[in-house]
């Protein structure tokens, strides 16, 4: 069953024995970052470091400077923790093991693009602006990431890619002493708290047929019983149907402008895989899709069981349907157990695994993962 596994280009950047590591688990291939959101990561068998602090979101190698020329909204290069071209120095370094790396591109998830230009984010129905989510109904944001999708993605010696965030961010987030965690929110009430009140999303409401003072009136309203702890949150009623239609739309839209952007830039047999989740209507890093329509536009989706599931029933033969799996015990993962796992994802329709994460795993991580993959075949 091939396998890959994520990776940060400053694991393997500076660390002579990272790549046949790497090659001695039984993997296929790597998925190795090229445009990764903020972070602080640990490196645990780096000969120099142990902690790397991202400090905002960036591409990890040098941004075309015609690309983006006279642009107001561009990528950022990465600071000192992927100088220059850290991704090209450690694809190199992957493939001369005989590893496949595909790149590892994070889209709309950039808290530094909501910090310098507010007006590129999601703005929720109290008026609440959220910087690490760009708007993808915003033009602007549209083009810098479809641009972003097809210069990231297509990296010399990448046979491939797999775009997470490929779709619409909302109130779920990782941050920094974060507080939010008082009144429990569902499914239900992460939707509403992440629908766009932004100038471009009200105007799509409009469009639909929703009036936007309404529409956010009647959200404020629907999640008043889970702030006074009654219960869940109600519904919209008829607003309801087109403010959703209004979502999945704009999703829909920006995923074919992506993926075709990444196709016009790539060589022929060129790979390109959305992280992603069959309900169309679910935000973050994977990002709401429709099955049918996300399957006959890429190549295939990585989702985490059991969402693997619903894409199951459109696939062809094919497709790729990798599935998510986390190998690192101190992030809740079972690396001992991952023979079991794929098994049961290969049930759900799994063709690939992807493990979270190489990087970030520890040497008795990924001697169980050596060992359980030897089981898996």
């Amino acid at each position: 069953m091939r396998t890959g596994a994520f990776l940060y280009p400053w694991d393997v950047d500076g660390d002579p024995a990272a790549p046949e590591l790497l090659a001695g688990l039984g993997l296929t291939q790597v998925t190795l970052a090229a445009a990764y959101h903020s972070t602080r990561a640990l490196t645990p068998r780096h000969p120099v470091r142990r902690i790397v602090t991202a400090e905002h979101a960036a591409v990890l190698y040098p941004p075309d400077p015609g690309r983006w020329a006279g642009r107001a909204l561009r990528p950022y290069p990465a600071g000192e923790w992927a100088p220059g071209d850290a991704y090209g120095r450690a694809a190199e370094a992957l493939a001369a093991t005989g590893l496949d790396v595909h790149s590892w591109v994070v889209l709309a998830h950039n808290s530094r693009l909501g910090a310098e230009h507010p007006g590129t984010s999601v703005v929720n129905a109290h008026g609440d602006r959220y910087p690490w989510a760009p708007c993808i109904a915003r033009p602007e944001v549209r083009a810098l990431l479809v641009g972003l999708a097809a210069e990231a993605a297509v990296r010399p010696g990448a046979a491939g890619t797999e775009l997470e965030s490929c779709g619409w961010y909302g109130l779920a987030h990782l941050h920094a002493h974060d507080k939010t965690a008082g009144i429990p929110l569902g499914e239900r009430e992460q939707l509403l708290m992440s629908l766009c009140f932004c100038p471009s999303c009200r105007q799509g409401y409009a469009d639909e047929g929703a009036d936007p003072d309404e529409l956010a009136a009647a959200v404020r309203a629907a999640l008043v019983p889970a702030w006074n702890g009654a219960g869940p949150a109600g519904g919209l009623g008829a607003l309801e149907t087109p403010a959703l239609a209004w979502r999945a739309r704009t999703a829909r839209a920006f995923q074919d402008a992506a993926v075709a952007a990444v196709r016009a830039a790539a060589p022929p047999g060129f790979r390109v895989l959305l992280h992603a989740d069959p309900d169309p209507y679910r935000c973050g890093a994977d990002a709401g899709t429709d099955p049918a329509h996300v399957l006959g536009l890429a190549d295939g989706v990585v989702a985490r069981p059991p969402k693997l599931a619903g894409f199951a029933a459109h696939a062809r033969a094919e497709t790729v349907l990798a599935a998510n799996l986390p190998i690192v015990t101190g992030l809740g993962g079972a690396p001992g157990r991952l023979a079991r796992d794929a098994g049961q994802a290969r049930e759900e329709g799994a063709t690939e695994l992807r493990l979270y994460h190489a990087g970030l795993a520890s040497d008795a991580d990924l001697d169980a993962v050596r060992k359980e993959l030897r089981a898996v075949g």
